[in-house]
């Protein structure tokens, strides 16, 4: 059979108009597509909710792709590591209470396991601001990362969605959007992004789990955005607690989609 370019082309451009023209509204849109975008993705798939992410990079997992400082391992307590282990995830018992895995096989799996389970992947795509009304958030404003990058001046577009995910990390951009832009009080102390404070291992992996909660209205936060929004510490290559803030932001926003 000879090749012919235009048809590749259009299957290209067909098959993406058509996912996102699908996923212009939505149960749940998650910005970032770190450990725990990723992992609250599938679990809120596997339920049957309409569930994208939005990653601004051309890849999906995160810093867990480098492990601690470019040694690709990474660590995880008890209970992360039967999360690892639904995904079929090897890892080494190495000391008591303290499991290791290849932070390659880590990432890349639990991508395969979410976009497998349903959940839409939108790569190299920004997230530059949220849709209000009411006082509160209703949707995303998209734009290619190229874009971004390049700082042209090219108007975005909006895909509406039911609740938001800020999954975006350390930077905690969507909420810091909210508190910049839309100048409203957020549902922490000060009202204000309490900010994340320096490393320690233990408070962070509990603290990450208790922070992954609604920061304002049809707006919750997990993995590092929840320590950065509502002032929880740094973990570093343990990736326990932002597999299991994942899980419970899905858990919590389940609920929030069958009651209503």
């Amino acid at each position: 059979m000879e090749l012919n370019e235009v048809i590749i082309t259009r299957g290209i451009v067909e098959g993406f108009t058509r996912k996102f023209l699908d996923y212009l509204e939505m149960d749940v849109a998650i910005g970032g597509g770190g450990p725990a975008g990723l992992v609250a993705a599938y679990y809120l798939a596997r339920k049957g909710k309409k569930v994208a992410i939005f990653e601004r990079k051309l890849s999906l997992g995160g810093g867990m792709w480098g492990g601690g400082m470019m040694f690709n391992e990474i660590v995880v307590q008890k209970e992360g590591k039967e999360i690892l282990d639904e995904f079929g995830i090897k890892t080494d018992h190495y000391q008591e209470g303290y499991f290791r895995a290849d932070s390659v096989e880590a990432a890349s799996t639990i991508c395969s396991f979410a976009a497998k389970a349903g959940a839409k992947i939108f790569n190299l795509m920004s997230v530059e601001d949220v849709v209000i009304h009411r006082e509160r958030v209703i949707g995303l404003v998209l734009n290619w990362s190229a874009v971004e990058m390049a700082k042209l001046h090219v108007d975005p577009l909006t895909i509406k969605s039911r609740y938001i995910v800020d999954a975006t990390g350390h930077a905690t951009e969507l909420v810091g959007i909210i508190e910049r832009k839309v100048r409203a009080k957020l549902l922490t102390e000060t009202g204000k992004i309490a900010g994340e404070r320096s490393l320690w291992a233990e408070a962070a992996e509990k603290e990450t789990i208790m922070n992954t909660k609604e920061a304002y209205p049809g707006v919750f936060v997990a993995g590092m955005s929840a320590n950065a929004t509502f002032g929880g510490p740094r973990m570093g290559p343990i990736f326990g607690g932002m597999l299991l803030s994942g899980k419970k932001v899905a858990e919590l926003l389940i609920k929030k989609l069958e009651e209503s």
